[in-house]
């Protein structure tokens, strides 16, 4: 089974041709469960998975494997009460009972409802309210909390211990899947179905449950290729630290490796710079997503990486925030590989970024549209903007399988998302001469400053080339004369201290290297930056701690 023509997109001579042959080939019928692990457990011998934990626990698994515990929990929904169409939450960190359950739920097609081990019981009670789940699986760190709030939940008839998690009232894993069949006749899925309900990471507003369809595992793949400069070749091994429940470590990672075939590795535990270096070395990673901020932190807290690790990677994609040239530069001289970045969002997935294989990355820049996906600049009107001037990214809705279907229980917000055909996405950039995208910020990101709109990342970029600086975060604060004034928040590195001289050596570092109007004219140090789970900024917090008490 094949969706697009990959020998076609390696082959490519240049962007151009690439983009200009490229036609999607999106099945009537198509299931998320068979292409990404159904299809390859025929090969029993075929590795999908490997895993280890903080405690140096270790496992590996077939795709055999994977499918049989598969079908035994899928046999094990259904007893339950389990139909098409209904939502089972996963509250689960990587590890092999989570990649079990998103094969089990797709192949029943029910629908998978992702939530993050680290939501407190508020996250997870509106988020199983809101889904109206019936079956929720955690494992033994979860458990506690969703007991918490399930008496509160009506629709939740029943709740799934994993990993050893065992309590009163809770349905075992394994005593339910031993009971069960091992063999389970997969139900006929359009690539229009619904798949997944993934929560938005709420930096504005309520969190709102997009519901994506089968067919959306499709429209990740051209950006997934390219991102990784032609994946798969022969040898190539997978690792990203992004959480499963998200986008980004689902459809950036497990689903699309899993897609062609490839073994993937899932760490439990919390991400660790040196640990990074020790679990690409160990398992000889030679793809890996790895967002901004952990990158820095390899950057910034390990010293001359190639000298301690042997460490072989082939290709090397971040996405969520700007990279930035101090981050590319590093990377390519200390692990010898050009960092593609890429955009994209729960919505619309994978829509822009680099192919380092093809043309030369700009640091700084988002890269270029993938293959499938047009996109062009609006302004607030919907009108298209020149080459150089900044608009939202937008995205054409009509005949491009990435596109969410719609968001649950929640029409309004679906009809605001879409403006005659084409998705919004919030997101600002320029596209430069030679059709590279500069990322601008958030359209609620953007600093109006003495008439200036001023993106954060460029100046976020040449904060964390300051010596001083771990880390960086750039909102505007109201200001009379000027509209706003540009304001930092500063995690200093270990050994400084965060003294009117810092804050003097920082900024004229900044105005040193950028516009006059765009260094900082307020800085805060403080421990850490207010981040989601899957590693953004949130700096509508930052805003908010900025304003003047009312």
């Amino acid at each position: 089974m094949s969706t697009f023509d990959i020998h076609h997109m390696r082959d490519a001579p240049d962007y151009a041709s690439l983009t200009r042959g490229f036609r999607w080939n999106v099945p009537a019928s198509f299931n998320i469960a068979w292409a990404c692990c159904g299809r390859h457990a025929v090969q029993r011998e075929r590795f999908a998975l490997y895993f280890q934990d903080e405690g140096g626990t270790r496992a590996a698994y077939t795709f055999w494997d994977i499918q049989v515990r598969a079908n035994r929990l899928s046999n094990a929904l259904r007893a339950l009460g389990v139909v098409r169409g209904d939502r089972v939450a996963m509250v689960l960190p990587q590890r092999p009972e989570t990649a079990i359950a998103y094969v089990a739920i797709f192949q029943m097609g029910a629908i998978a409802v992702p939530l993050s081990h680290l939501f407190g019981p508020d996250a997870l009670e509106y988020r199983l309210r809101d889904a109206g789940v019936s079956v929720a699986i955690a494992d033994a760190d979860s458990l506690g909390r969703v007991l918490a709030v399930r008496e509160r939940l009506p629709a939740l008839r029943y709740v799934v211990g994993a990993a050893g998690a065992r309590e009163a009232g809770v349905q075992e894993w394994d005593s339910l899947l031993e009971r069960a069949s091992s063999r389970f006749d997969p139900v006929a899925t359009s690539a229009d179905d619904p798949a997944l309900i993934i929560y938005t990471s709420g930096t504005t507003g309520s969190p709102k449950g997009a519901l994506i369809p089968h067919r959306a595992l499709i429209g990740n793949l051209p950006g997934f290729v390219c991102s990784h400069d032609f994946f798969p070749v022969q040898g190539d091994m997978f690792w990203s630290p992004a959480d499963w429940a998200w986008t980004g470590g689902l459809f950036d990672a497990l689903l699309p490796t899993w897609y062609f075939g490839m073994p993937i590795l899932a760490f439990r535990g919390r991400f660790d710079p040196e640990r990074a270096y020790r679990l690409i070395e160990a398992y000889g990673v030679r793809n890996a997503f790895i967002f901004p901020t952990g990158l820095k932190m390899m950057m910034k807290e390990v010293a001359r990486p190639s000298e301690r690790f042997d460490v072989h990677l082939r290709s090397l994609m971040s996405g969520g925030e700007s990279v930035g040239d101090a981050v590319s530069d590093w990377a390519r001289l200390e692990l010898g590989v050009r960092i593609n970045e890429i955009f994209g969002q729960t919505e619309m997935n994978y829509l822009v970024g680099g192919c380092s294989a093809l043309f030369d990355p700009r640091p700084g820049a988002m890269g270029r549209p993938y293959p499938g996906h047009h996109i062009r600049l609006v302004d607030e009107a919907g009108g298209e903007v020149g080459t150089g001037e900044i608009g939202e990214i937008a995205l054409r809705r009509e005949g491009d399988p990435v596109v969410f279907l719609e968001y649950w229980n929640n029409a309004q917000a679906t009809r605001d998302k879409f403006v005659d055909g084409w998705g919004r996405t919030g997101d600002l950039a320029m596209c430069d001469e030679d059709g590279y995208l500069w990322y601008k910020g958030r359209t609620d990101d953007v600093i109006k400053s003495a008439g200036y709109r001023i993106g954060p990342s460029e100046i976020e970029d040449c904060l964390v080339k300051h010596p001083a600086v771990m880390n960086a975060a750039v909102v505007g604060v109201p200001d009379a004369e000027r509209g706003a004034l540009i304001k930092a928040f500063i995690v200093l590195r270990s050994g400084f201290q965060g003294t009117r001289e810092t804050e003097q050596s920082i900024q004229d570092h900044v105005r040193a290297r950028l516009a006059p109007y765009q260094y900082p004219r307020l800085i805060a140090f403080v421990d850490a930056l207010p981040l989601t789970t899957t590693g953004k900024v949130q700096r509508r917090l930052l805003r908010e701690a900025s304003l003047p008490p009312s």
